[in-house]
């Protein structure tokens, strides 16, 4: 599968902004994820699901204020964000694994074997 990742951007503190990424085919049997990678930091998970929707997973930094979603018809997962801060500014990938990824596994980046290019955004303070 294919990734391809957009909706980043700059935003204000306290903004909103939701990313996009669309795959080259259904992804109701993947598990997908969103990592980011912010600028002399290592990247970092953010959130996961699985592609039939049952189960979601964030990391404590995000929990509360971002959401994944998708759109089936779209062959679209998306990562709303609300409250942003400058610590969110980097660049954001989303990831899916075609194979099962167990719960205690699912931050991990090399569970994921497909990945977008990246969309980068900037919150400013």
């Amino acid at each position: 599968v294919q990734l391809q990742a957009s909706g980043g951007g700059l935003v204000q503190f306290g903004g909103s902004l939701t990313l996009s990424c669309t795959a080259s085919e259904d992804l109701t049997y993947y598990n997908i994820a969103w990592f980011r990678q912010a600028p002399g930091k290592e990247r970092e998970f953010v959130a996961a699901f699985r592609g039939n929707g049952l189960n979601t997973w964030y990391a404590d930094s995000v929990k509360g204020r971002f959401t994944v979603s998708r759109d089936n018809a779209k062959n679209t997962v998306y990562l709303q964000m609300n409250n942003l801060k400058p610590e969110d500014t980097a660049v954001y990938y989303c990831a899916a694994s075609r194979q099962r990824v167990i719960n205690t596994a699912v931050r991990r980046e090399d569970m994921y074997h497909y990945w977008g290019q990246g969309t980068e955004v900037t919150v400013s303070s």
